[in-house]
């Protein structure tokens, strides 16, 4: 998932010396997790630095971007980043954590579905996103009633993929996070099986390319750029029926729909420092994968994080 909308920082443009310096802001899905429609919504703009958006389906691409060099700053969940712990390519570190809700990554089933458990998805097709909390909270549900992945036939799509096949009947079960589920409820009839409540953290990972915490004008930026997140995350926490009803519009859904899931939040989003213990989460997701035979190779995840922000983030808005 799943989870909150990634962010993304570049230099000044090519064109005039004077040029603003624009961050690029990489979101993934729609709605809570729209960084445009939240800053948009709270009335909130940076001073003396652009905006700029592209759109991600997952955070495995906001990775792949860092790994092109296309992006300098981004946001994920735990996971990516684990895949690229394991590869030969470091390009980012982990710079603080979004912590938030796990109840909006379930798995749906159809309506009329005769799944009513998880010891019921023995055999069958389940839709899920590589490399990303779908993939992970599945696993760990599928080992929480003595089930491995070789237990079902595992349907790795990406989101908008996943939502067709679910649509048409081609998967039995759909691991997914975020605004489809509540379009698949609203639409579809589609019922939750079981929310990501005790397989997530709830953690999801700010990271900055290597090249932009090299270059002291973008670190300022990007410590600027937090101070304005937090400050969003504030606004969303204490207006939750406006909130609400601006995310049920942008995705098209009755507002009934979110009010409901905003009732069955395990928390709201909140910006939290590099900690031992985030660290040791995170950890925990590789040992998972590496369990399953997911990842392979050394995964050194502490290698990954760099807590300079932490003053920013712990300083009182």
């Amino acid at each position: 998932m799943v989870t909150a909308g990634a962010l993304v920082v570049t230099g000044c443009h090519a064109g005039t010396a004077n040029a603003e310096p624009t961050l690029r802001l990489a979101v993934i899905g729609r709605g809570e997790g729209d960084a445009r429609l939240l800053f948009k919504s709270a009335g909130i703009s940076p001073e003396g630095f652009r905006l700029e958006y592209s759109e991600f389906q997952s955070g495995q691409q906001v990775v792949e971007a860092f790994n092109g060099g296309s992006l300098d700053f981004g946001g994920m969940s735990e996971i990516p980043p684990v895949f690229a712990a394991a590869s030969n390519i470091h390009s980012f570190r982990q710079i603080a954590v979004q912590h938030g809700d796990v109840n909006n990554q379930v798995v749906l089933v159809p309506k009329g579905s005769r799944i009513r458990s998880l010891a019921d998805l023995k055999g069958k097709r389940v839709a899920y996103v590589r490399a990303t909390t779908s993939q992970y909270f599945l696993i760990k549900m599928l080992e929480s009633v003595g089930l491995s992945w070789a237990d079902i036939t595992p349907v790795a799509v990406g989101v908008s993929d996943g939502a067709a096949a679910f649509s048409r009947g081609s998967v039995d079960a759909w691991a997914i996070y975020g605004f489809p589920i509540q379009r698949a409820i609203a639409t579809e009839g589609a019922r939750i099986l079981k929310t990501a409540l005790g397989f997530l953290s709830g953690n999801y990972i700010v990271s900055a390319h290597v090249d932009a915490l090299a270059d002291p004008a973008r670190v300022k930026i990007i410590g600027e750029y937090l101070t304005l997140l937090r400050r969003a995350y504030v606004w969303a926490a204490t207006h939750q029926d406006q909130w609400a009803g601006i995310i049920a519009e942008d995705i098209g859904v009755p507002v009934a729909y979110v009010r409901d899931q905003f009732a069955r939040r395990s928390a709201v989003y909140e910006l939290r420092p590099v900690t031992e213990a985030a660290i040791a989460s995170q950890e925990e997701v590789a040992r998972v994968f590496a369990k399953a035979g997911q990842v392979h190779g050394k995964v050194d995840i502490r290698a990954l994080w760099d807590d300079r922000f932490n003053p920013i983030i712990e300083k009182a808005l």
